[in-house]
């Protein structure tokens, strides 16, 4: 099958969605097979996915922050698809005043998706391509952050 743009979300609105062949032909939605392969059996996949960049730059994302996490990895799996309950490790760099103050690891990261994708108050403008899946820098406010 070729490839071709297929927009997943517009404006906070589900437009499509990824799938292979098989699922594409039950569920009647022509064109939408997206397939993928790695090193293992081929599945459903994206190729050039990313969010739409927003306005403002990384300082202003975190200009107004009293104290906050900047993470800059997460490791694991902790995401039940069923409840939403989103539990994850992480390290990242402390934000303290609006400025990022020293490295933190072996912290927990946690919070509920549906509260996350509410919560998502900036998109910076910083979007940069490393692999199939990019984003530009996400603040998402209320999440909880525990660790020593």
């Amino acid at each position: 099958m070729p490839s071709r743009k297929t927009v997943v979300v517009e404006n906070g609105v589900l437009k499509s969605y990824l799938l292979n062949t098989y699922t594409a032909r039950s569920l009647d939605c022509r064109r939408r097979q997206r397939l993928a392969r790695s090193c293992g059996t081929p599945g459903i996949g994206p190729g050039n996915f990313f969010l739409q960049p927003g306005a403002k730059s990384f300082q202003e994302i975190i200009g107004d922050i009293q104290e906050g996490l900047f993470v800059t990895e997460f490791l694991g799996f902790g995401v039940n698809l069923v409840t939403g309950d989103f539990s994850r490790g992480a390290s990242g760099l402390w934000i303290q005043n609006g400025e990022l103050t020293f490295p933190v690891e072996e912290i927990t990261v946690a919070g509920n998706l549906k509260d996350m994708f509410f919560n998502i108050s900036e998109i910076g403008n910083d979007l940069e391509f490393r692999s199939s899946i990019a984003s530009p820098t996400l603040r998402i406010d209320g999440m909880t952050v525990a660790g020593e």
